[in-house]
């Protein structure tokens, strides 16, 4: 079984930058994916980042490659999600989830355990 809490969310304004943190907990092994998904109000949960808990293999959605940053400190079972120049469209709930597994796989349904999102509110 495998926890996961993010934290970090809040009240950004436009143009600024946050940080994600997700620790997990329980059974992570090296052939685990961490990812983090994002739901807007009305919207579908969208594929924001992932990594390769080993391999350290990324991989980000065109909405936000160049702004996104996906790393991982194995040590400290926690991964991170930069971003940079927020835009009021990068308002949503941020989820992480994980799934056993190295291939980069960025649908939803594929990720077993999902930690319960953190609010991110961009201002314009």
């Amino acid at each position: 079984q495998v926890q996961l809490v993010e934290s970090g969310g809040g009240l950004v304004q436009a143009g600024g930058s946050m940080r994600l943190s997700c620790a997990a907990s329980g059974r992570i092994f090296s052939s685990y994916t961490m990812a983090w998904f994002r739901q807007a109000p009305g919207k579908e949960r969208e594929f924001v980042a992932l990594i390769t808990w080993s391999g350290g293999s990324t991989a980000y959605a065109d909405s936000v490659k160049g702004r996104a940053t996906i790393s991982r400190d194995n040590a400290k079972n926690t991964v991170y999600l930069h971003m940079n120049s927020l835009k009021p469209e990068d308002t949503a709930v941020y989820y992480c989830a994980a799934r056993v597994g190295v291939t980069a796989v960025s649908t939803a349904r594929s990720y077993g355990y999902w930690g319960q999102g953190t609010q991110v509110t961009v201002s314009s």
